[in-house]
C-alpha cells in the first residue's frame, strides 16, 4: 500500500471510531453518566481489559484508539445493570411470596368441595383458571370463593383482631402451667369435661388398593391448583414408611410446642377481647388435654403476629419460633394452629358421641408453585417427614373417627413447617364455627397425636402386610 493511500485509510479509521463512540454516547442516559465513568477508572486501575482486547489503530500513523478501554467496560456495565435488575427482581419475587403466604393459607373450600372436587391438582383446570390462580398465588391475593379480598378477614374477625391484643410479645405458658394471657384458666368448666376413651377402629385401610399416586390423591388429598405434587412425595413407602414416635420425658422440658401463626382468628360466637374464645384459647383447650391425660410436657406460645393485619405474618413468627427452639432443644413436635376461611353459611361440623364437633384439616406447603417451580428462597428439608406426619394423623382419623377431617389440603409456599420434622398446621373448623365446637374437637386431635406419637400404631408394618 502506497504512502498516499495511508491517510485514506486513517480517515475512515476515524470515522469507524467516531461512530462507535456516538453509539456509545447515545446509548447511556445522562443520569448514568457518573456511574460509567466510575466503572471506567475502576477497570482502567485494573489494567486487565486493555491488556486482553485488541488495539485498534486510529487516526494517524502515531495515533491509537484503546477501544478496549470504554468498550468493554461499557458491556461489563451492561452486565453489571442487568444483574442488579434481575436481583431486584428476584427480591420483589420473594416479597410477593412472603407477602402471599402470610396473609392466606385459606382454603375457601368447604368440607364438601374437597370431597367432591378432589384431586386438585391442576390438570383438569383450563389454562386461563390456571392462570388466574397462579397470579393470585404470586401476587398475594385472596380466591374470591371464600368471599375476602386481598388477604384480609371479615369485617366481624378483623374487628375482633383490632380489639384483641395489640401487643406482638411472645406470651408463653411453659409445661404445667393451664394459664393463658388473659388470666383465665383454658377451660372455666374445667378440663375433665374434655376427656374421652378411645373408640374402636372404626374401618382400616387395604393398602393393596392404594399403591398409585392418584389412588392416594383421591383417596387423601385436595391440592391446590397453583401447586403440584409428585410421586416422589406422595407414595406409600414415603408416607407410611417412616417412624414419628417419640418417647415421652420423664423431666419438666416441653417436647411438643402449639403456637398461631395467625392468632387473631376468631369464631362465630368469640367475645371481643377475650382470647379464650378465638383460637388461642383452642389451643390452649388442646395443650391441656395433651398434658393432663397423655402426659406430655406442652408449650403453648402466645405471641401475636398479625395484630394489625395478616401480612408477612409467617416470616415475622420465625424468629421468635427459632429462639424457642433453639432455647428449648427437647422440643419434638410443634403445631400451628389455625381456623379456616370458608362460604358463609359453609358449616364445617360433625356429631361424635353426642357432641357437635369442628370438622379440621392438616395442611403442608409444598415449596413449590407451578409458575416458579421449586421455590429456593423456602427450602424446606424436612419435607418429606411433614408429610409422612400429616399423612398418618390423617389415616388415623379416618380409622378411628370417619368424617371428622378434610382431605389433607397442599399448597404451594412453605409456612414455617422446615423447623421440625413433625410439624403439623391444622385448620380446626372455620370462621362459621363456634369455639365450643373446636374446643370438643380437640379430644379426638389428642387422642390420634397420642397413638401416633406414642408408637401405639406402627405403619412399617401396615405397609408390609400391604
Amino acid at each position: 500500500m502506497g504512502k498516499k493511500d495511508r491517510p485514506k485509510k486513517n480517515r475512515y479509521r476515524a470515522v469507524i471510531a467516531i461512530v462507535i463512540a456516538g453509539i456509545v454516547f447515545l446509548t447511556f442516559p445522562r443520569a448514568e453518566e457518573r456511574n460509567f465513568r466510575e466503572l471506567l477508572t475502576e477497570n482502567a486501575e485494573l489494567e486487565l481489559l486493555n491488556a486482553l482486547c485488541p488495539v485498534i489503530a486510529a487516526a494517524g500513523d502515531n495515533g491509537r484508539l484503546f477501544v478496549s478501554g470504554w468498550i468493554f467496560p461499557f458491556l461489563g456495565y451492561q452486565s453489571k445493570t442487568k444483574t442488579a435488575q434481575l436481583a431486584q427482581e428476584n427480591s420483589d419475587m420473594v416479597e410477593k411470596i412472603l407477602l402471599a403466604e402470610g396473609r392466606d393459607e385459606y382454603t375457601g373450600m368447604s368440607g364438601d368441595d374437597t370431597e367432591k372436587n378432589a384431586p386438585t391438582d391442576g390438570r383438569n383446570l383450563s389454562l386461563e383458571e390456571l392462570a388466574r390462580l397462579e397470579n393470585e398465588q404470586a401476587g398475594g391475593q385472596k380466591s374470591g370463593q371464600n368471599g375476602v379480598a386481598d388477604g384480609s378477614e371479615t369485617d366481624e374477625s378483623s374487628a375482633a383482631s383490632d380489639r384483641e391484643g395489640q401487643s406482638s410479645g411472645g406470651i408463653e405458658t411453659r409445661p404445667g402451667d393451664s394459664q393463658n394471657e388473659t388470666g383465665d384458666t383454658a377451660n372455666s368448666s374445667g378440663i375433665g369435661d374434655f376427656t374421652a376413651s378411645l373408640p374402636e377402629k372404626q374401618r382400616t385401610y387395604n393398602w393393596s388398593e392404594l399403591t398409585s399416586y392418584d389412588a392416594l390423591v383421591r383417596e387423601f388429598y385436595a391440592i391446590d391448583p397453583a401447586t403440584a405434587a409428585d410421586e416422589t412425595q406422595l407414595n406409600q413407602k414415603a408416607l407410611l414408611g417412616r417412624v414419628l414416635s417419640v418417647q415421652k420425658r420423664t423431666d419438666d422440658q416441653p417436647q411438643i410446642l402449639i403456637y398461631h401463626t395467625h392468632s387473631q382468628e376468631t369464631f362465630a360466637n368469640s367475645i371481643p377481647g377475650n382470647a379464650q374464645t378465638g383460637i388461642m384459647g383452642v389451643g390452649e383447650v388442646l395443650a391441656e388435654i395433651l398434658r393432663k391425660q397423655y402426659g406430655y410436657n406442652v408449650m403453648h406460645h402466645m405471641g401475636q403476629y398479625d395484630v394489625e393485619k395478616r401480612d408477612y405474618a409467617y416470616s415475622n413468627s420465625l424468629p421468635a419460633l427459632e429462639a424457642i427452639l433453639k432455647e428449648n432443644p427437647s422440643i419434638e413436635v410443634v403445631i400451628d394452629l389455625h381456623r379456616d376461611e370458608v362460604a358463609e353459611g359453609t358449616r364445617l361440623v360433625t356429631e361424635i358421641g353426642g357432641k357437635k364437633m369442628a370438622r379440621f384439616m392438616f395442611f403442608n406447603g409444598l415449596s413449590r408453585t407451578r409458575r416458579l417451580g421449586d421455590i429456593d428462597s423456602l427450602p424446606n428439608e424436612n419435607i418429606a417427614d411433614n408429610l409422612a406426619f400429616s399423612f398418618q394423623m390423617q389415616v388415623l382419623c379416618n380409622e378411628y373417627y370417619p368424617g371428622l377431617t378434610r382431605r389433607i389440603y397442599l399448597k404451594g409456599y412453605r409456612y414455617n413447617m422446615h423447623l421440625k420434622q413433625r410439624y403439623l398446621l391444622i385448620e380446626m373448623g372455620a370462621q362459621t364455627n363456634t369455639y365450643e365446637e373446636c374446643m370438643n374437637s380437640c379430644v379426638p386431635l389428642a387422642q390420634m397425636l397420642d397413638l401416633e406419637l406414642s408408637g401405639k400404631t406402627d405403619f412399617t408394618l401396615d405397609l408390609e402386610k400391604g
